[in-house]
């Protein structure tokens, strides 16, 4: 997430100081994503840098510091919020190679592979849906935060069931892409389909 465009959300309320900026970063994002304070004054030097924060002149660099927004500052912000991230690309997610590798190593037993993760992602369910029962009711942040989360490892869970059938389909019709016999190292490997031999020559 940008730490550099929270911490000008921060600013449009007002001139505020690092530690302070770390409190409210990390009350406002439900106190999810802890902070370093670190981060936080690295952060406003680039921004000031950037001409997008100015400080109060003073060369302390301490925690009584005060940063305000510059006009620059306000517009980079209403631009940032109003640009959709880029999900053009799927991310490389660590969970889907797991699944996508699984099924080319011999012997093993993707069931019990799905069926793993999946376990763990739904305890990983329940301590958010306690989180939200014990803490967030009064807390619209935090509240918005954990629904974000919960639908996201919903969303796995789905993933994997839809895996798990795919691969059952493809048991039945024969057509799993493994064997139980590994490729000999002087074995030519197979073909590639026409299409991926014609994109790679292109290339």
């Amino acid at each position: 997430m940008s730490v550099r465009h929270a911490m000008l959300a921060l600013l449009s309320e007002g001139p505020k100081y690092g530690l302070q900026l770390r409190e409210e970063f990390e009350a406002r994002t439900g106190e999810v994503w802890p902070l370093h304070v670190g981060q936080v004054y690295t952060t406003l030097q680039r921004l000031e840098r950037d001409g997008l924060v100015e400080s109060d002149g003073t060369s302390d660099e301490g925690p009584q510091k005060g940063f305000r927004i510059t006009s620059a500052g306000e517009q980079e912000l209403a631009r940032w919020l109003r640009t959709p991230p880029d999900l053009s690309a799927p991310p490389r997610d660590e969970l889907v190679m797991k699944v996508l590798v699984a099924l080319h190593v011999p012997s093993v037993d993707m069931h019990s592979v799905i069926q793993a993760h999946r376990r763990y992602l739904v305890e990983l369910m329940q301590q958010w849906t306690r989180i939200r029962e014990d803490d967030a009711g009064s807390d619209l942040n935090m509240s918005l935060a954990v629904d974000a989360e919960l639908f996201r490892l919903d969303s796995v869970v789905r993933w994997l069931d839809a895996a798990e059938a795919r691969v059952d389909r493809a048991a039945a019709d024969g057509a799993m892409p493994r064997t139980d016999q590994p490729r000999r190292r002087d074995q030519a490997p197979a073909p590639l389909p026409r299409r991926r031999r014609e994109a790679r020559i292109r290339r």
